[in-house]
Order: structure tokens, then sequence, then C-alpha cells
């Protein structure tokens, strides 16, 4: 992997930025654009963003990082507090978990850009209009990046509603928060601060991780919309829930199976269980512990859903309050 002279030098300064602290008043994304690439730039916080998406995926795969282990969420063999998680069959295709806006879920491989390898010279490894349109758009918006809406960082562009993007995966409270552990240990991996990932990781948990949340902002420009993408019955249940603006949630079904399946308006292309999918068990206590760095915050059920978002945890301190994949 071959980086520019601005962010090899930013090796030398990880150590400092672990106990560093962040102006309130600037955003996540534009305190480690500067620490990092030196210029706080479009193409800079475009830069930044995108290793650590990348790295969220893939796990550790480049340098400067402090030395913390990040697996990926295609890790195989994962587990979130002693209960297997297997992210890999969502992104792959092997479940029909994808909205493709028929009402029904349907197999999609989002890893037809050259997957790990692609990744690794920081190129798209997922289909381009999903992994860089929409991902890495998405996570600047829930970073604070401040000069996102430019040619070279466009401003986010895709759905509203992570809940319905969402809809058909059926995710547990384990698969949730095993991707918000990636994306905590993404960040502090470039040297963001304890503090921060914490905040990002609270701000994730709340937007995502409560069943029947209420309609929350994202993206400013885009107004309330449902973002819960924690659906299976044991993820905790939102205050102030709205249920009767959700679906029903079924697992979805194995793609080779569909074939097999009696499609009663579609619906037979979802029922059926995950192959190597987290435990549909219900925690022994709330919603499990998400982590992030050396830390595991755990999300109370949400009220304060729409502050986080609003973006002021992850938009403002990477401060959003978001994330549904």
């Amino acid at each position: 992997m071959h980086f520019g002279r601005s962010t090899l030098l930013a090796t030398a300064s990880l150590a400092s930025l672990a106990t560093a602290q962040r102006p309130a008043n600037e955003s996540i994304c534009d305190y480690y654009t500067t620490a990092l690439l030196k210029e706080n730039t479009a193409a800079n916080q475009q830069k930044l963003v995108t290793l650590i998406v990348n790295t969220v995926a893939l796990g550790n795969y480049t340098q400067p990082n402090v030395g913390i282990a990040v697996p990926g969420l295609l890790a195989p063999g994962a587990a979130f507090n002693g209960t297997p998680v297997n992210l890999a069959p969502y992104f792959n295709g092997e479940l029909a978990s994808t909205n493709t806006g028929k009402g029904y879920g349907e197999s999609v491989n989002f890893l037809d850009g050259g997957g790990a390898e692609a990744l690794k010279q920081n190129k798209p490894a997922f289909d381009e209009n999903f992994f860089v349109t929409h991902l890495v758009q998405y996570f600047g918006v829930l970073l604070g990046c401040s000069k996102q809406g430019t040619a070279d960082f466009p401003s986010y562009s895709g759905t509203k509603s992570q809940y319905e993007a969402h809809k058909y995966m059926h995710l547990n409270p384990y698969e949730m928060g095993y991707f918000i552990q990636q994306v905590g240990l993404a960040a502090a991996s470039f040297g963001v601060t304890t503090e921060d990932v914490t905040a990002v990781g609270t701000a994730l948990d709340k937007l995502f991780s409560y069943r029947c949340a209420p309609p929350t902002v994202v993206v400013p420009e885009q107004g309330p919309a449902l973002q819960a993408i924690c659906l299976a019955p044991s993820c905790p249940l939102a205050e102030n829930n709205t249920c009767s603006a959700y679906e029903p949630s079924v697992m979805p079904m194995n793609a080779t199976n569909i074939g097999n399946a009696s499609a009663n308006g579609g619906q037979g292309r979802m029922n059926g269980p995950k192959n190597g999918g987290g435990a549909n068990t219900t925690p022994s206590s709330g919603s499990p512990t998400t982590a992030g760095a050396g830390s595991s915050p755990t999300g109370a059920a949400s009220g304060g859903t729409k502050e986080m978002l609003g973006l002021t945890v992850v938009l403002g301190a990477m401060v959003v309050g978001a994330m549904m994949l």
C-alpha cells in the first residue's frame, strides 16, 4: 500500500492523537482529517472516511494505525459477546436480504468490485453505487464532514430511511453490536480517542439498534424517517416506539433455497433461516454491549434518538446518532 508523504508523516502523530482533546466545536471528520492528512479538504475528508469504512469491512489493512486489531465485518469466525456472528452472507448474495423495491428481499452480491484486494487499494470492493455513493457519503454525514457537498466529496444521495434499506435483513442485537464494534475499532485504529469512539458507538446504537424507533433525522436535508435496523424480536424496544409504522420482520431465506420456496406474494423469497447469522436469542439484560476500542458503550432505550443524528454526536463529534447500514 502506497501513501502520500502527508499520510506517512501522520504515523508519528498517532500516539499523541490518543491523548489529544478534540475541540467541542470541531467535528470528528474535520479534526482527524487535519490530524492525519494535514489539510482539511473535501478530497482528504473523503479519503479519511474511505479508509475508515474500508477498515470496518476488511479489518486492518493499512498504515498508519495504532496497532488496534480490527477483524472487520467480513471476518470468518466472528463473535459478539460470545455469540457467533456472520455478516458476510448479507454482502455476498448468499441471503435474499436486499431491498430492491419489489416488496420482498432479493439476493444481491455487493462484493462484485474486486473484494478485499480492491479495498486494500482504497478502491470500491462493493458495487460502486452502494459503496461509494452510499456508504462513504453516509458516513461523511455521520462523522460531520464540513467539506462534503462538493465535487471532491458529494453529498449523500441515498435513501433517507435506513429501515427501508435494511428491513429484509432481520438483524439481531449481536449482529448490530458487532457492526458498531467494528466501526469503533476502525476509528480507534487510526488514532480516534476513546471518548470520541464511545460517542460514535453510543450514537449509532441509539439510532439503529432499537426496534420500532420513531422517525429520526440523519441527513438534515432529507427530514425525519424510520432508521431502526435491529428488527428481530430480541432487539430492545425503543421508548416512544412506533411499531405500527414498521412491517413485520421475518428472517431472510438462503438464496439457494428460493427456487424451492412457495412464493406467496413474494414472502417465499424471504422466509427461512439465515445461514451462519447471529443467534436470535434475547440478551440477558437490555441490548448487547456495543464496544469501541477498549470501551463498551451500552445504548439506553432511546427517546433521545432524534438528537443523536440530528447529527451532533456523530455529526458533531463523529457525532451523529446514526447508522442503519
